[in-house]
């Protein structure tokens, strides 16, 4: 294993933790770093380089978990943390979780070959970045002038339904997942930090379910070669989407969604005008 290979599982880790739950796209920004740049497919085989892609995910994965761990305990039942402390209370449901879940989930899973076949290229995650932008510029201008879930613990059913729905344009890759749940909560009269909250722990559940599977079925490739390059990017991920977390929490409220709506439009305007 080379030092370079190393550098570009840490690379790929970094990129993965820094973007997966920010509302500017990770794969758009794999699509500059991985497929354009560094090109990990060329250091290992297609499936190795895809595996890989899937472990870093549950890398950031975890580090949402262990932001939330909180609401996961309470959301599974459990009255007192790993460490014996009784928890403060919380009011979200994890039924409220699951109504969110399921639109996304379901056609997810009628339309995966389609979207694997049709959207996965460079031409329609660009379309989806500007597209998404656009609806985060929409959800800054037109938020409900009265908030009626400052916290994600005062969601209603309807509203997580209605999230959920939003959240099923981020089928469409390049669209970013917290982008489009985010906005859409904003404009159905959501905090921003309450849309941000519900959209991280929605992520949770399907995300690892999405990555869990793909591991099973990819397990023949975790080899005594490719095991450093798997866990240095697994640790990247979960490091730096640890800080990301943290930091866009502390600061959406203040910030919304406007500076990644203009990111996202300059990102696509790179990839295209200097990559294509």
């Amino acid at each position: 294993m080379s030092l370079w290979e190393l550098f570009v599982a840490f690379l790929l880790g970094l990129v993965e933790g820094a973007t997966e739950f920010a509302p500017v796209s990770s794969t758009g920004h794999m699509i500059i770093v991985d497929d354009i740049l560094l090109k990990s497919k060329e250091l290992y085989s297609e499936p190795v380089a895809n595996t890989f892609k899937v472990v870093i995910q549950l890398g950031s994965i975890l580090a949402v978990v262990i932001v939330f761990k909180e609401r996961f305990f309470h959301l599974l039942g459990m009255k007192k943390d790993l460490a014996g402390r009784s928890r403060e209370s919380s009011k979200l449901k994890l039924s409220q979780v699951i109504v969110g879940l399921l639109p996304a989930g379901i056609l997810g899973f009628l339309f995966e070959d389609y979207i694997d076949e049709h959207l996965f290229s460079i031409h329609t995650v660009l379309v989806a970045l500007v597209a998404g932008a656009v609806l985060m510029l929409i959800a800054d201008k037109f938020s409900a002038k009265r908030i009626q879930a400052e916290t994600v613990d005062e969601i209603t059913y309807k509203q997580a339904f209605l999230v959920g729905l939003f959240q099923c344009i981020s089928l469409w890759p390049g669209f970013s997942r917290s982008g489009a749940t985010i906005s859409g909560g904003v404009l159905l009269g959501l905090s921003h930090r309450a849309a941000a909250d519900f959209t991280f722990i929605m992520a949770v559940p399907i995300m690892a379910g999405a990555s869990g599977l793909s591991l099973i079925k990819n397990w023949e490739y975790f080899t005594l070669d490719a095991l450093p390059f798997f866990i240095v990017g697994f640790i990247s991920a979960f490091l730096f989407a640890l800080l990301s977390i943290r930091f866009f929490l502390a600061l959406i409220n203040k910030i919304k969604l406007t500076p990644f709506a203009v990111y996202r439009i300059v990102l696509a305007a790179v990839i295209y005008f200097v990559f294509l």
